[in-house]
């Protein structure tokens, strides 16, 4: 991977993820744009929705993990690509190695309380193997620098 290729990839990271408290335990959010999030909402409101969930991680050598979450929600149109920057999300990826559970939120909800929607993982085993990628992946740039 390039300087170019990787500050190419760093301009697409979605920036706003955060963790929130759920039944004791840490879930890992995206929020998505308030447009967004209402046109997914509006579309599956009321209806019986799965959601396939991809991790597709890119990494360099250097230490630079990338992971594409791929959001696939059956019974409608909706594919969601959300590209995050592992070296700078890995709690997220611990959290969601440990619930297996994935949230959705808006920006001006309450994350945790209100307007969220909640995805639980059908092949938990894809967030703990993504994690371990990860972390391989990072301790791949701190060999290099020490």
């Amino acid at each position: 991977m390039s300087e170019d290729e990787l500050n190419k990839l760093l301009s697409k990271v979605h920036k706003s993820v955060t963790i929130f408290n759920y039944n004791s335990n840490n879930v890992p959010c995206i929020i998505l744009t308030e447009r967004r999030f209402s046109e997914i909402m509006d579309k599956i409101a009321g209806r019986p929705v799965s959601v396939d969930t991809n991790l597709n991680i890119l990494q360099n050598g250097l230490g630079n993990v990338f992971v594409e979450i791929s959001l696939d929600f059956s019974n409608s149109d909706i594919h969601e690509k959300i590209l995050l920057y592992a070296n700078e999300s890995l709690d997220f990826f611990e959290s969601l190695a440990k619930t297996a559970m994935l949230a959705l939120s808006s920006p001006h909800s309450q994350v945790g309380q209100e307007n969220v929607f909640m995805i639980q993982l059908p092949k938990p085993e894809r967030a703990t193997n993504a994690l371990d990628v990860i972390r391989r992946g990072l301790k791949a740039g701190d060999d290099l620098s020490n």
